[in-house]
């Protein structure tokens, strides 16, 4: 079952989260956050779907009681949180600037890299084929996400969204399952805090046209649903399996663009599909 939820979370990551030109809209153009960031200014993009992560996040944790929530898991949430809300704000911008084949893979392939090591330092004893697994896993990513060559000055935001992404994931696997649901709303309470200072310096940036605000608000609450997926499966299995396999959120694109659009996928692409399969089965076994 953790194997099946850290996919599914990583389903929702691959519908919401800013990926490459293969994707749902002829011409590579992103569906979500990308085409937001580059319409809208990235910090209401960031800020506005924050809030619609908190409402998806106190609603699933209402709708599904806790066993007794302690302050240290929601402490542990509010500190997954200002992960996310970091994670996103340098993502956003970076999609702004810089090339998206940069940004997304940089921040991806880090970003495991980083978890990785510290569910390691935490205790984390990996079997051998999982091992293969995650070795696998970087370089797969890399050739999904077609990564290439730094032309916008895109790495540092892609270095400090992967931070963030670490950070949001070994946190929130510290919670205890007693506590439900409620170390994500945690969470989501604390990035809009982390983010309202800079929101509230410049308040026109936050309006959007309503349906950019619906989609910043979707963006964010489907990103909520993959935390929650990620945190029962980091709750079955080991945080270094849960972490790589949430991350491979990008290839769903590339896949629904071969599938949909009939795109045409470059051949470091196959190869990095390939590989990202063989991952999953790895590390599903391991």
């Amino acid at each position: 079952m953790g194997p099946l939820l850290a996919l599914a979370s990583a389903v929702c990551y691959g519908i919401v989260v800013p990926q490459l030109s293969a994707s749902l809209e002829p011409g590579g153009a992103p569906t979500t956050g990308g085409l937001l960031s580059r319409r809208a200014h990235f910090a209401a993009v960031t800020f506005l779907g924050q809030l619609g992560g908190l409402l998806l996040a106190t609603t699933a944790a209402l709708l599904l009681p806790a066993d007794a929530v302690r302050p240290v898991d929601l402490l542990w949430g509010a500190l997954s949180g200002v992960g996310s809300g970091a994670a996103m704000h340098f993502l956003n911008r970076g999609l702004s600037h810089g090339s998206m084949s940069v940004v997304v893979p940089v921040s991806a392939v880090t970003g495991v890299a980083l978890s990785v090591v510290c569910g390691v330092l935490l205790g984390d004893r990996p079997t051998a084929v999982a091992w293969l697994g995650i070795a696998l896993s970087a370089p797969a990513l890399w050739m999904v996400c077609g990564g290439g060559r730094d032309d916008g000055g895109g790495v540092p935001d892609g270095l400090l969204a992967s931070a963030g992404v670490a950070l949001q994931y070994i946190a929130l696997a510290q919670a205890g399952a007693a506590g439900g649901l409620w170390p994500v709303a945690a969470g989501r309470v604390a990035a809009v805090l982390v983010l309202l200072p800079a929101a509230a310096r410049h308040p026109r940036r936050l309006v959007l046209l309503p349906v950019q605000a619906v989609q910043a608000v979707l963006v964010g609450a489907g990103a909520a649903l993959g935390l929650i997926l990620y945190l029962l499966a980091a709750q079955r299995q080991l945080l270094a399996v849960a972490v790589v396999l949430a991350s491979l959120y990008p290839a769903l694109p590339v896949i629904l663009g071969l599938a949909l659009l009939h795109d045409r996928l470059s051949r470091k692409q196959v190869v990095g599909l390939l590989g990202a399969g063989v991952a999953t089965v790895l590390l599903s076994l391991g």
